[in-house]
């Protein structure tokens, strides 16, 4: 116990004074050395009484005149003095014990006769008895020692931070390090191609300055989140062999003034002694934003200091020092207008969302390292996810992978890889999820309505998947895709799309004269979609006319809608409202009216899908067409009882 609690106290001296992290393995060795020192000696020191304890174990105790007694008679061969303790042995090898004063010396007790034949020993433990007296005060100075070297250096430690509060907190890579190359990124080729200039310019900057051209200092990377902003900047930086400096702006921000300016010009003024480099600013709208706008405290405040160094450094380069700075943002409209002048960020490479060659490129990029089928058709997945950014793409081949996994395949295949797409766009299944025979009724009515509403508008996206399988918060899904990318959308495709959004809802009130709630989500987007038309699109009626309504107060960018102010009268906004309504009933009526002429289609098609819960769009062809003849085990079998509650909720 006491070499451990030696070993625990010299440790920690150990590694106050030394990082444990360093040489850790020769300083746990030393310890366990020492430690097995002091063990030892402690063993060998306490060896003697051990033995003696063992060898008088069986003692008889008597008085002490006895034992005198017996040594003046010769009774005894030999009489042992251990501290207080007497022990007499006899001639047959009886051990008599007794106790004597402490200062009692041998001659004082007549034990010193030279004539008689009894050996006197007297044990000398003052040795040990010192060591053991002396351990806990030893044990208690090194807990003090330690304790005051852990405080000097808690000490040393903050004084350390203090004065490396203002340094930057980007992290390095070397030219070693940056393994990212243009190869690994798919689906940019636009903004590859202007990137190629940047990555020559770093490699062979003489031929851009001998003929006096000027490389752009600032490249701001713009596009959606998960386009792959932060991967270009990587292999431009791979390409170019030149190390990489990579921080997020958030990071310059701390809750004290100046840390912030102090941090962009240690990290300008590193980039600079390592040129040619690259510097990286991930979400520089953090730290760019429009300066005197809400938000912003004036002169002093650490945003704007922050913002003021940026400019001040990019403006300061001096020439040929080979330093780019790159930066990516998802919110351009935002950024200081000082920050996109020329001579700073001049530079804007615009990454779009893949188009269908650019997604079936991503998704084969992110299936090099993983088994996947040999008749895997990644056309066809590439298909059916329009709209996704490579993020999304590698996000679905990670989540088919899995599929593969949990199903013991050995290669991902064309299921795994369709479930995957339907995991990441939709939501996963909900099998759980129990639904009452009505509910499923509603439900199946509710999707085939929308299924064939759609189908039969001739603007309408093709129908790709019907399911009752609920998904997320959606008891039934009714998936359309588009054959190829659109950029641009007319006035007849979005009437289509309210009118297919509203057959779900006609579907229900002709089946059940009953409408549900079901169809909530549905009025909201077919509602939005008509409002846009009247207010941004001008697609209007006449009395409405050319005109955009609502004066946004930012720009409308990557998705994002920042809120607008009413700049119109009450009589157009009562006009816009008509629109709205009139619209969305001429759509009802017209669904309705396709539902009804189709309805004996509708019912065979609900007992198909009521039995195998989903259709793809080939069976729903095969029997809306009357290509395939619906026999009686396509029908699903009446259930024997009825459930009465929804045990999964809706």
């Amino acid at each position: 116990m006491t070499a451990g609690l030696c070993a625990a106290i010299l440790f920690q001296v150990n590694s106050s004074i030394r990082p444990p992290s360093r040489n850790r393995s020769q300083w746990l060795l030393t310890i366990l050395v020492f430690g097995t020192l002091v063990f030892l000696s402690i063993w060998h020191l306490t060896y003697p009484e051990r033995e003696t304890e063992k060898q008088f174990a069986n003692a008889k105790e008597v008085a002490l005149s006895e034992i005198t007694r017996g040594y003046a008679d010769g009774d005894f061969t030999e009489i042992t003095i251990r501290d207080n303790k007497v022990f007499a042995t006899t001639h047959s090898g009886t051990v008599l014990q007794s106790y004597k004063e402490t200062q009692d010396s041998v001659s004082e007790l007549g034990w010193n006769d030279p004539k008689n034949p009894t050996v006197v020993e007297i044990e000398n433990r003052e040795a040990v008895n010192t060591f053991i007296a002396v351990l806990p005060d030893l044990l208690f100075f090194l807990l003090v020692i330690s304790g005051v070297i852990w405080l000097f250096r808690g000490i040393a430690r903050s004084q350390s931070t203090a004065l490396s509060f203002g340094k930057s907190r980007a992290r390095i890579a070397d030219a070693r390090q940056v393994k990212t190359r243009f190869i690994d990124v798919a689906g940019s080729d636009e903004a590859k191609e202007e990137l190629v200039e940047v990555v020559d310019f770093l490699k062979n900057p003489k031929k851009y300055t001998g003929i006096g051209a000027k490389i752009p200092k600032g490249v701001l990377l713009v596009g959606a989140p998960g386009t792959g902003k932060t991967l270009l900047a990587r292999a431009v930086a791979g390409e170019a062999g030149v190390p990489f400096f990579s921080i997020a702006g958030s990071e310059f921000v701390e809750m004290f003034v100046g840390v912030g300016a102090s941090r962009v010009r240690d990290l300008f003024s590193k980039a600079k002694r390592n040129a040619p480099c690259i510097i990286f600013i991930d979400e520089i709208d953090a730290v760019g934003r429009q300066r005197g706008g809400a938000g912003f405290g004036g002169g002093h405040d650490e945003r704007e200091q922050t913002l003021n160094q940026i400019l001040t450094e990019m403006d300061g380069f001096e020439q040929g020092t080979n330093v780019i700075v790159m930066a990516a943002t998802n919110r351009p409209d935002v950024l200081d207008v000082a920050l996109l002048r020329p001579g700073r960020f001049d530079r804007r490479v615009f990454i779009d969302k893949p188009d269908l060659q650019a997604r079936q490129q991503i998704l084969e990029v992110h299936s090099r390292n993983k088994k996947v089928a040999k008749n895997v058709k990644l056309k066809d997945i590439a298909k059916q996810t329009v709209g996704l950014t490579g993020a999304d793409l590698e996000n679905i081949m990670n989540e088919a992978a899995i599929f593969a996994a949990k199903r013991n395949h050995a290669v991902v295949t064309q299921r795994d890889l369709v479930d995957s797409v339907e995991k990441v766009t939709i939501g996963s299944e909900k099998r759980s999820r129990k639904l009452t025979q009505h509910e499923k009724d509603i439900t199946a009515y509710h999707e085939l309505g929308h299924a064939i509403v759609g189908h039969l508008c001739p603007n309408s996206d093709p129908l790709h998947k019907i399911s009752i399988v609920s998904r997320g918060s959606a008891l039934g899904v009714t998936w359309f895709l588009p054959q190829e990318d659109q950029y641009t959308t007319s006035r007849s495709k979005f009437i289509d799309e309210i009118c297919g959004l509203l057959g779900g809802r006609a579907a229900e009130e002709i089946i059940f004269n009953e409408i549900t709630t079901g169809a909530s989500n549905d009025l909201e987007r077919a509602s939005q979609i008509a409002r846009n038309m009247a207010m941004r699109y001008g697609m209007g009626d006449l009395k409405l006319g050319l005109v955009a309504y609502g004066e946004r107060q930012g720009t409308m960018f990557l998705g994002a809608d920042p809120s607008a102010s009413r700049n119109y009268s009450e009589e157009v906004a009562r006009l816009i409202d008509d629109f709205v309504q009139k619209t969305l009933a001429e759509q009802y009526e017209r669904a309705k009216g396709m539902l009804l002429k189709h309805r004996d289609k509708l019912d065979l098609l609900v007992k198909v899908l009521l039995k195998e819960e989903t259709m793809s769009v080939t069976e729903f062809l095969d029997i809306f067409e009357g290509k395939k003849e619906v026999t009686a085990a396509d029908i699903a079998e009446e259930p024997e009882d009825e459930e009465t509650e929804d045990e999964g909720g809706n």
